[in-house]
């Protein structure tokens, strides 16, 4: 892929990322539940690598809490890091160091993940925010679940159907 190209991909991924959780909230549907800003963090890295992974991991909720108000601050920086996390990793797995998919995608969840309790932890600790980082995580992934599941399922689906589709661009 040339660099224009991911460059572009980039921002479409960035404004799925602004997009996609505002129409799942028109439709009714909790984005902490089915958490569809994370798809386009973990395809970015996936697809185009952790540089681009973590751009848009972070771009996209930055960008979205500044716009939409969603997600709401103290969230933001939490998810900020999450995503940006979820892109780096997934991408120098997959892309830098050719895991599979399945590897690739379960670290970037499970290294986002932790990197959002240490994240929601030091805002705690620096700046006196009033959240429980535990419970703040716990809640998170279990009210996260079901968009877990969807990740898991539709995530590795994508990347290979893109991946043919953009082979040689």
């Amino acid at each position: 892929m040339t660099k224009t190209f991911k460059l572009v991909a980039s921002s479409v991924l960035v404004a799925l990322g602004v997009l996609l959780p505002m129409a799942f909230h028109l439709a009714g549907a909790a984005g902490s539940i089915f958490l569809p800003m994370h798809i386009p963090a973990l395809l970015a890295g996936l697809l185009l690598g952790p540089y681009y992974g973590f751009c848009v991991g972070l771009l996209a909720p930055l960008i979205s809490g500044l716009t939409t108000g969603m997600p709401p601050i103290p969230v933001l920086p939490v998810m900020a890091v999450e995503l940006a996390i979820y892109g780096v990793v997934g991408g120098w797995l997959y892309r830098s160091r050719k895991q599979g998919i399945w590897l690739s995608l379960l670290a970037a969840m499970t290294a986002g993940r932790l990197a959002a309790a240490i994240s929601a932890f030091a805002l705690v600790r620096l700046f006196a925010v009033k959240i429980n980082p535990l419970a703040f995580i716990t809640g998170a992934v279990l009210t996260g679940l079901p968009g877990i599941t969807v990740q898991l399922m539709l995530v590795p689906l994508l990347v290979r159907r893109l991946e043919a589709t953009f082979r040689n661009k």
